[in-house]
């Protein structure tokens, strides 16, 4: 029992860097990508901040891993099936999520020759410039997706073995298919709702707190249904 309530700590820590490492590259260190005049002019300039940014990026791709290898001992004797979908899952995201930053990589690249280029030789690199952005958006998109499907699974986990409060792994799941939903939006034309990711980041922000502080339920981890101990008790 000592060693899932590690588990879920150890859980709990990496979901709060994920959060904070995530903020800090969408939000912070690649805005340089978006930011007008876009991203030929702005990458070159920022370049270390931008590499900077893919490290940290792979490191909060890759503890959606670390996540599911952690909880794969609690989980997995119970629900095996489930949770190799979770890990599946968050290695294929984390393998998208490569070829994203590898795109990123390829942005800083084309902007490093557009800052040395003359006249002629910029209006032929902005002719490639929407391949070399869209060779990383794509990625970046199916790889949310992926994470979407991981964290759905996640959630259906601990919902069904009732490994945190079920209302709060209910939240989950609800949040989980709004991600997938907002970040599929790009896939037929349209922009990414951004409102529909709010909820996902607030059950993210409540579970990762509720592990730090509870962990896993302890009856549910002993394949004890809570509701059952507490009306026996």
């Amino acid at each position: 029992m000592e060693a899932a309530t590690r588990r879920g700590r150890i859980i709990g820590v990496f979901m709060i860097i994920q959060m904070i490492g995530s903020g800090m590259v969408n939000f912070v260190m690649e805005g340089p990508l978006s930011d007008a005049p876009g991203f030929l002019v702005n990458a070159a300039s920022h370049s270390r901040q931008i590499a900077l940014a893919v490290l940290i990026g792979m490191v909060t791709e890759a503890l959606w891993v670390g996540i599911a290898v952690t909880a794969y001992p609690v989980i997995g004797r119970r629900g095996r099936s489930m949770a190799l979908w979770f890990v599946a899952l968050a290695i294929v995201s984390l393998a998208v999520g490569v070829v994203e930053n590898l795109g990123v990589m390829s942005m800083v690249s084309l902007s490093e020759a557009y800052t040395k280029a003359s006249a002629v030789e910029r209006e032929q690199l902005q002719t490639i410039r929407v391949v070399v952005e869209s060779a990383r958006d794509w990625p970046h998109f199916i790889s949310r997706i992926f994470v979407g499907g991981a964290i759905f699974s996640f959630y259906a986990l601990l919902y069904r073995f009732a490994l945190v409060p079920r209302l709060l792994a209910a939240f989950g799941l609800i949040a989980s298919v709004l991600m997938i939903a907002a970040v599929t939006m790009p896939l037929f034309g349209h922009k990414v709702i951004f409102p529909m990711l709010a909820p996902m980041a607030l059950c993210q922000l409540i579970l990762a707190v509720w592990l730090l502080t509870k962990s896993f339920r302890i009856q549910a981890v002993a394949g004890i249904d809570p509701r059952r101990h507490e009306a026996s008790s």
